[in-house]
């Protein structure tokens, strides 16, 4: 019965002091300081590859129509759409430069990337890409037929391929292929095709590879330990 007693006491005296009723008893109010939020505008940074200026070379016509570009030179011809993130301006020494219209995550990502893809078309038509790749294993060659280039890599049947337009393929010594033109991407997939027939295997070395690849060697299995 006391404890009942004690415990409705306690109760009231804590529903009181919470209500902020006296019953005699001083209750002291707490100030709460109220907390500020400063926004500030974070500025981001311009590409180091996007905002570098592109050369363009005398023999090298450009013609811009809204946000599509072609290109044109003494090896051919390449257009790109740009998207609206980005813009294309041309100062008064004849330099290209590419910039962005907003400022956002997109933006900044599309900045770079094609600042790289119009100094590609503007090298590309006018000094042309090449890619180099070596054939290493007994009775691997490579012949070019007309626009087609064969193959001879340990298969039953040897591989024909046929010669992309705008494209040069050249062999030397039936083991080291070049292929040539005024595209990077169609020269590097292409080259790519080509050594995916064979891929450089890692113990003995032996496919295709690219003439500055590096394989990787590893340790065949080991005779029996006497």
């Amino acid at each position: 019965m006391t404890s009942r007693i004690g415990a409705s006491v306690q109760s009231s005296y804590l529903k009181c002091t919470f209500l902020g009723d006296t019953n005699g008893i001083r209750v002291s109010g707490v100030s709460t300081p109220r907390v500020g939020v400063v926004r500030k505008v974070v500025e981001c940074k311009e590409s180091r590859i996007g905002k570098n200026p592109i050369t363009v070379p005398s023999n090298v016509t450009l013609t811009l129509d809204g946000q599509d570009l072609k290109v044109k030179g003494p090896l051919g011809e390449l257009a790109l759409t740009y998207p609206r993130e980005i813009m294309l301006d041309k100062d008064e020494s004849g330099a290209l430069k590419v910039k962005k219209t907003m400022e956002t995550r997109r933006a900044n990502q599309m900045h770079g990337l094609f600042r790289t893809l119009t100094d590609n078309m503007v090298v590309g038509v006018s000094k042309g890409f090449e890619k180099k790749l070596q054939l290493i294993g007994t009775g691997y060659r490579a012949t070019v037929e007309g626009k087609d280039i064969v193959l001879n890599l340990g298969f039953s049947h040897p591989v024909r391929m046929a010669v992309p337009a705008g494209l040069q393929v050249k062999v030397e010594e039936n083991t080291r292929i070049t292929v040539s033109g005024y595209d990077k991407s169609e020269v590097g997939q292409f080259a790519a095709s080509i050594r995916k027939w064979r891929p450089p295997e890692p113990y003995k070395g032996k496919g295709v590879k690219y003439a500055d690849e590096i394989v990787r060697r590893k340790e065949g299995k080991a005779g029996k330990k006497k």
